[in-house]
């Protein structure tokens, strides 16, 4: 069955967070995290163009999802992340500093997930219970389906958040793992962020629904189809999918989100993409959505708001300098971790 989940179920009101189980001091924590994530992505944007970050693929657009589901996830305590490659606001929220995000854009040594081997924040940071092995589309989660099945085997209370985009949702891996999912009820919430371009190929040549959640139906999932751009929405929805997916069985969360920039450094989506498409969807950008929020509940001031930009300023500045000085991964290291001594 598909439902439609959209403004934390239609209420919008002073204190609507307190209502969800969310702290002051939680929503406050997480605009941080949000607008460090986003002077961040604008950041290493500006490295790749200077020769200095070799690719990135921006997540500006789609923090609202990632950290609503995120603080969700914390508030649990018991969940499994496999994050996909746009997933920065996430990662970099989820037990990582701003300099070892930095080190691994900037392949130095030192970078967090892989020590400078790989894509940017690809591999494994388990500490954070986060696992992004490869950034071939929809590889990951057929290998968070079968995490799940560990965990069940295990006797343990997990549940898998696996994350994807609305390109991913077109490849063999998708069907596999839903239909698996659903056959065995494992514990997984599948998080579709349909920012509707896979590369450059619009939705509406990609499928011929709407709806990415109405598919799943045809697994036995319960479907939603979110509103990812409010934070608070993608907070309630995910924390209520988290709990079906332990009792009942796995969920397709189909997170509507816009992505303000090319697929990645390398694209040019003017090329696909009118301008006008672009300005107005930032109309309805996430870290303004949930900063209004905070001004409108009288929990940050907009001298507040400014004193954290510049300290997200200048904690992205800092560390792109000592990212920049640090030097590149010894090349004797190469074979590490690889076998098994």
């Amino acid at each position: 069955m598909t439902q439609t989940t959209s403004k934390a179920s239609g209420e919008r009101a002073d204190h609507l967070h307190s209502r969800l189980g969310i702290s002051d001091v939680e929503i406050q924590d997480f605009y941080w995290k949000m607008v460090l994530a986003r002077t961040f992505d604008e950041r290493i944007w500006a490295l790749n163009r200077q020769g200095q970050v070799p690719i990135a693929a921006s997540g500006q657009g789609q923090e609202g999802a990632q950290l609503g589901s995120l603080l969700a996830a914390h508030k649990d305590g018991d969940c499994f992340l496999f994050p996909y490659y746009r997933d920065l606001a996430l990662k970099l929220s989820n037990g990582l500093t701003v300099l070892e995000t930095m080190l691994s854009y900037t392949g130095r040594q030192g970078g967090a997930y892989s020590g400078g081997r790989q894509f940017p924040l690809q591999g494994a940071h388990l500490e954070g219970k986060l696992i992004q092995l490869s950034n071939v589309v929809a590889a990951g989660l057929t290998q968070s389906v079968g995490f799940a099945l560990g965990c069940r085997m295990r006797g343990e209370n997990t549940v898998i958040l696996s994350y994807f985009g609305d390109g991913a949702s077109s490849e063999g891996e998708c069907h596999e793992a839903m239909n698996f999912a659903g056959i065995h009820r494992l514990p997984v919430v599948f998080i579709c962020e349909n920012n509707r371009y896979a590369i450059s190929v619009p939705q509406s040549k990609q499928m011929a629904v709407e709806d990415i959640a109405f598919r799943a139906e045809g697994y036995g999932l319960l479907g939603r189809v979110v509103d990812g751009m409010d934070f608070l929405t993608s907070f309630e929805a995910t924390r209520d999918a988290i709990v079906h997916a332990r009792e009942e069985g796995p969920v397709l969360l189909e997170m509507k989100v816009e992505r303000f920039m090319p697929h990645t450094t390398d694209d040019d989506d003017r090329r696909y993409r009118p301008k006008e498409e672009v300005d107005s969807v930032r109309s309805r950008d996430p870290l303004h959505i949930l900063r209004d929020y905070l001004l409108d509940s009288g929990l940050m001031t907009t001298e507040q708001d400014e004193e954290i930009r510049a300290k997200a300023l200048e904690q992205v500045d800092l560390a792109t300098e000592q990212a920049l000085a640090a030097p590149m991964p010894d090349p004797s290291t190469i074979a590490d971790n690889l076998f098994a001594p």
